[in-house]
């Protein structure tokens, strides 16, 4: 008789998961390693250095539960801030010892940003999600490219051009990068010396407060000059005003376009008044306005639900919908059936609701 059945019942039996509970084992693990636990994938800070004037760079060793994600995905980045577990998505570059680079971009009053770029301590250790995200490229790939990026954006756009850069650069592509000022460049070196080593990679710098000769926004740039553009798979991250602007200038140019905002676009006001929501599990009742992201209106009354990328993309933020007709506030479309999923961060609420929270 076979002995491999009772060998695999043996060793099933001896998992930590039989004897011990995720919680504990999770406490006891990170106090002999910060990275030990039993499968929540964690990140520690091993280095920071400045990358542009308002953006740092962070390397960061994830633990053996992080699965890996290919170039131009996001993760998300859970942080403690003064006592409060706060979530923002970054796109990483996943470096040659399979450590990953985050470039983060301070911004006035944003509490993670602030920490990321100052105050989080070497060895400090972060919640990572898994990757997730649709912006990447097949290996190899030939097509045509067009990538735009503004601000931070940027990081995605580095991440898929090192993965050109490793298959030889096979097509033609163009990178055009905004940015207010020159010193607020990431990467900078990095672009430069792959467009010098690549005659089919064409870097395009556009600096809109430029002292000497500001550029064209994206509504206005000259894309003509490119060349011949029907045939182009065009990438756009930025700002959501930056991505909306991009694709009604490229609208019939391209042959596809892919984007991802990393701000919502704000709409204008199409709903007005408050409606009745109810947190079902809580057993609250609010009263919240219409024409607000139900996650920006339930932080507006004290709560945190979990969040993450806040542009819809992560599903940190989904919870289940008893009833009532929530609009998202990206496409303006209404949803109307009971009993489903909802993301918080892309959707505010046309009637009364109730809210498994």
């Amino acid at each position: 008789m076979s002995t491999v059945p009772r060998i695999a019942a043996r060793r099933h039996a001896a998992s930590p998961r039989r004897w011990v509970s995720e919680e504990l084992f999770d406490f006891w693990g990170t106090r002999l390693h910060p990275l030990w636990t039993l499968r929540r994938p964690l990140a520690r800070l091993v280095s920071r250095t400045a990358e542009s004037a308002d953006a740092v760079t962070l390397v960061l060793t994830p633990n053996r539960h992080f699965r890996g994600l290919l170039p131009g995905q996001h993760v998300t980045l859970g942080v403690e801030v003064d006592g409060r577990r706060l979530s923002r998505s970054y796109s990483p570059t996943v470096l040659a010892d399979g450590r990953l680079a985050i470039t983060v971009k301070a911004i006035a009053g944003g509490a993670v940003s602030q920490h990321l770029a100052g105050a989080a301590a070497i060895g400090e250790v972060f919640e990572l999600g898994q990757a997730f995200g649709e912006m990447t490229l097949p290996t190899p790939s030939s097509e045509r490219l067009l990538l735009l990026a503004a601000g931070s954006g940027i990081t995605p756009m580095r991440a898929l051009l090192r993965q050109l850069d490793g298959a030889g650069m096979p097509g033609q592509v163009d990178l055009v990068y905004w940015a207010r000022r020159r010193e607020e460049l990431c990467f900078a070196d990095e672009l430069a010396a792959l467009a010098a080593r690549h005659p089919s990679f064409t870097l395009h710098i556009a600096l809109t407060r430029d002292p000497a000769a500001p550029a064209l926004r994206v509504d206005a740039f000259a894309f003509d000059a490119l060349g011949d553009l029907s045939s182009a798979r065009a990438l756009v991250c930025g700002p959501g005003g930056f991505v909306d602007a991009a694709q009604a200038r490229l609208q019939g140019q391209v042959a596809s376009l892919q984007s991802e905002a990393f701000t919502p676009p704000v709409l204008p006001e199409a709903e007005s008044g408050t409606v009745q929501v109810e947190l079902r599990r809580s057993g609250r009742t609010l009263s919240l306005p219409r024409g607000t992201s139900l996650l920006q209106a339930l932080e507006a009354e004290g709560l945190r639900p979990a969040s993450g990328c806040r542009m819809g993309i992560c599903n940190t933020c989904v919870c289940g919908k008893v009833s009532g007709v929530t609009r998202h506030t990206l496409t303006g479309e209404h949803a109307a059936e009971p009993a489903t999923q909802v993301k918080l961060c892309v959707n505010s609420a046309s009637t009364d609701l109730i809210l498994e929270l």
